[in-house]
């Protein structure tokens, strides 16, 4: 029987970018939040504010191997998600939503938590419905280069549903849109990060294809915000639910913004897009307004200011 009070949350994925935002809004509200991280891709400095707090505790561990555990909730975090990350071991990805699911599945059955998988709106590919919403199934290359984490990411969704179905377990399914802020790793091939870190180095900023496909931004905390609000839900809503920002913005305009936030003297270089880069992606967000009574508070430039302040500190204590 369990002794403590304290909500115990697991976070896997917890030292990365968005789980250890995700794992400081926790400890925030209360709980104790348990971080499990391989760090292929998250980063000990992201948490090493929390390693002193006494409702805080860290694993390095990997989610493709099970784990025994007594919590509470489950974030199901775990996977590179930045292309240069999860292409550099396709088969490792691929394995790690899949298996690290069904691990991250089997705990939760067993100690009747409730679970969410963060998704992602790659499970829609390049989009032939504009905007996503959460009823499109989707237009992805099941063997391209990016399938490792589209492909295994709709796998993920796949088996979570039918533990919701088949195991009665409470789970909720997230896809998250383009989501940027401080603790983004500097070369994680995103856009926002290699547009800040090209311009604060003053080098040609990288854009693929014209620039004219489009992409809406959402602030880390705004999305933190959503999901725990999404956990929250009643036990018969396991979604899915996206969760992002819509409004659009070109690429183009993402670098110029970016340039002019930072004064930069970088010019634009064009270069051709990469294998299965959807054109345009932006959520329809009526189901988290309705149900979650949830928006995106954070706009671009806002945002954007907080994301290269976090930047120059880091090339300055490097």
């Amino acid at each position: 029987m369990r002794t403590w009070t304290r909500k115990r949350v697991l976070v896997t994925g917890g030292a990365g970018f968005l789980g250890s935002h995700l794992c400081d809004r926790l400890l925030a509200e209360g709980n104790d939040v348990l971080c499990v991280d391989n760090l292929f891709s998250g980063n000990r400095d992201n948490i090493v504010h929390l390693l002193r707090n006494p409702n805080f505790e860290f694993m390095r561990h990997d989610v493709t191997f099970p784990l025994y555990l007594e919590v509470d909730e489950i974030y199901n975090l775990a996977c590179p998600a930045s292309p240069v990350h999860y292409q550099h071991d396709p088969v490792q990805t691929t394995k790690t939503n899949v298996h690290g699911a069904i691990n991250m599945l089997g705990l939760a059955k067993r100690v009747k938590a409730r679970i969410l998988q963060a998704s992602t709106s790659e499970v829609y590919g390049d989009p032939e419905q504009h905007p996503q919403s959460e009823t499109y199934w989707g237009h992805v290359n099941p063997i391209g280069l990016r399938a490792c984490y589209d492909e295994g990411k709709r796998c993920a969704e796949t088996l979570f549903f039918d533990y919701y179905r088949q195991h009665r377990l409470t789970v909720k399914v997230v896809r998250i849109f383009n989501t940027y802020g401080p603790r983004m790793h500097p070369n994680d091939g995103r856009v926002v990060s290699n547009f800040i870190v090209q311009a604060l180095k003053n080098e040609p900023i990288t854009v693929y294809g014209d620039g004219a496909q489009t992409r809406s931004f959402c602030f880390v905390d705004d999305l933190i915000t959503g999901m725990i609000a999404f956990m929250k839900t009643p036990d018969d809503f396991p979604g899915p639910m996206n969760l992002g920002n819509d409004r659009e913005f070109t690429i183009l305009e993402l670098a110029q913004k970016v340039i002019a936030l930072t004064g930069s003297s970088s010019r634009l270089v064009l270069k051709s897009l990469p294998s299965d880069d959807p054109k345009q992606r932006r959520p329809d967000l009526t189901l988290a307004r309705t149900r979650l009574d949830w928006e995106p508070r954070v706009q671009l430039d806002e945002g954007l200011v907080a994301t290269i302040a976090h930047f120059k500190q880091l090339f300055q204590s490097g």
